[in-house]
């Protein structure tokens, strides 16, 4: 398993764009190309946005990001965008991007980190545990989880 950091390896910026879209149809084209190009030479350290690759072929993807469209502004960083292909499930290989996220979270000099999700009995397999509910502007709510990094 191998973590690309896209702003450590800019040469997958073109893929990482594509690869994010395909992954969320719904979500305009140009929120990942913005997200994911500015994030290049953004100032700070977040955006970052990360794909997982295994024997050469890219399985997955997450972002680490100041806010999830979601009503708790006050908690930062989020992780985003979790995927892994439907014939790699099974195999715990979200924790390659959980450890990615989490050592970036704290060398960024954070205590924890967040992500939102309408999943319920899964985040807990990695130590994240629930901490209430957020709100979305599009009238929907979701599950809040933190973590100790």
């Amino acid at each position: 398993m191998k973590i690309i950091s896209i702003r450590e390896h800019p040469q997958y910026e073109k893929e990482a764009i594509q690869y994010f879209q395909n992954k969320w149809p719904s979500v305009a084209p140009q929120i990942y190309y913005d997200a994911i190009h500015y994030a290049l030479t953004g100032k700070d350290n977040l955006p970052q946005w990360y794909l997982l690759q295994k024997n050469d072929e890219i399985i997955g993807c997450a972002g680490l990001i100041t806010n999830d469209f979601i009503s708790r502004g006050d908690l930062y960083p989020w992780l985003c965008a979790l995927f892994i292909e439907e014939e790699h499930r099974g195999n715990a290989y979200p924790k390659f991007l959980f450890e990615k996220a989490k050592s970036d979270t704290k060398a960024f000099g954070f205590k924890n980190l967040y992500l939102s999700t309408s999943h319920v009995d899964y985040y807990e397999r990695y130590g994240f545990e629930y901490i209430g509910d957020g709100f979305h502007p599009w009238n929907e709510t979701s599950r809040i989880y933190s973590i100790k990094v």
